[in-house]
């Protein structure tokens, strides 16, 4: 299930960043959701770090993928690193190893993360039916 999820943010997000979007020019909302989603992919990266091992770079990766897309300010790019960070540290933290409850973790933020792409491309998954 964690993968099947992380397969979708990838998705989503991928289809999120593939048109760039001035992160100066998003609305507050969108700023916000944007925030939530580098925390979430910094709490990613420290439980994918936790099974895959320390140099597994993949989250910090579409971190920089995002920054570099959305080309933020000063000002926001901190907000989005700090985001990120402290994301990992809460991630770090809350799971010393690999586990049942961090991949029950992990597969909790692939929904969160799905959820702020699909907010960001005002989209909805495929496979979700409406409610």
């Amino acid at each position: 299930m964690a993968l099947a999820g992380v397969a979708l943010i990838l998705a989503l997000a991928a289809h999120a960043l593939a048109t760039p979007a001035i992160a100066q020019d998003r609305a507050p909302a969108q700023r916000q959701a944007l925030t939530d989603l580098a925390y979430v992919l910094g709490e990613s990266h420290a439980l994918r770090q936790l099974c895959e091992g320390p140099m597994d770079q993949y989250w910090r990766e579409r971190m920089r993928q995002l920054v570099r897309t959305e080309a933020p300010d000063g000002s926001f790019q901190q907000r989005l690193n700090t985001a990120f960070n402290t994301g990992f540290v809460a991630g770090q933290s809350t799971y010393p190893g690999c586990g049942r409850a961090s991949r029950r973790e992990e597969a909790r933020l692939a929904e969160r993360g799905r959820a702020l792409a699909a907010s960001l491309t005002g989209t909805m998954a495929m496979d979700d039916p409406p409610r």
